[in-house]
C-alpha cells in the first residue's frame, strides 16, 4: 500500500493575476505554446479564468494557484487556492 500524505487535487492549474479591478474577482491568465496544426511552428496560446478571491489576497503579477469549484457565478467556477510568489519578489 502507498501511504499518501496529500491529497492530489484534481484541477489544479497555476498561473498570473492579469486583472484586479473586480471585487473578489481575479483573472488569471495561463500561457503555454502549441504547434500550429498545420504548418507545426509552436505558437504561443493562452487561456483565461475568471477565479474567486474571497479576501482579495492576490494583486496583479502575482503566480497562483486556482482550483476547480463549484459555479460561482456565470463565469466564475474556479477559485483562489494559494499565492506562489508575489509580484514585488
Amino acid at each position: 500500500m502507498a501511504d499518501q500524505t496529500q491529497t492530489e487535487l484534481k484541477g489544479v492549474k497555476t498561473g498570473v493575476v492579469d486583472s484586479d479591478v473586480r471585487d473578489k474577482t481575479r483573472r488569471v491568465v495561463i500561457s503555454y505554446r502549441a504547434p500550429h496544426p498545420k504548418y507545426g511552428k509552436y505558437v504561443s496560446k493562452r487561456t483565461r479564468f475568471h477565479i474567486h478571491d474571497e479576501n482579495n489576497e492576490s494583486k496583479v503579477g502575482d503566480t497562483v494557484e486556482i482550483v476547480q469549484c463549484r459555479p460561482i457565478s456565470k463565469t466564475k467556477t474556479w477559485k483562489l487556492l494559494r499565492v506562489v510568489t508575489k509580484a514585488g519578489e
